[in-house]
């Protein structure tokens, strides 16, 4: 059993190593994140032959974080970088390519549009 952990912390390793090398050279910020991604999985996997190891209950609710905070924060740099291309809408009112009141609605002229206190007087 000790010998397939140490060779999993070898394979591991090198896996590690490769990935800082992609996060070094990479050549665009979306390798950059799917490399720091894949390291932090290398790093729970680690955490989980380390635990193995020393039989460390302990370990198991750190390496779920540890994934959690990866996933959020490759969400955030993925709709980072694709709004920086364009590629996501404004928002909500950008369905359809109007900006209107409701999806497919053309805007209120300046004439029409009610500030919030001239729609709750009777």
């Amino acid at each position: 059993m000790e010998v397939v952990l140490i060779i999993a912390g070898v394979m591991l390793a090198i896996a590690a190593a490769l990935t800082l090398l992609r996060i070094i050279r990479g050549p665009g910020p979306a390798d950059r994140v799917v490399a720091t991604d894949v390291l932090i999985a290398v790093v729970g996997g680690s955490l989980a032959v380390e635990a193995a190891m020393n039989h460390h209950p302990y370990t198991i609710p750190v390496i779920l974080v540890l994934s959690l905070l990866a996933f959020a924060g490759t969400v955030s740099i993925a709709r980072f970088i694709a709004g920086r291309e364009g590629v996501v809408g404004s928002g909500p009112d950008d369905v359809d390519g109007l900006e209107g009141d409701a999806p497919g609605q053309p805007d209120a002229g300046p004439d029409q549009q009610r500030t919030a206190d001239e729609e709750e007087r009777p």
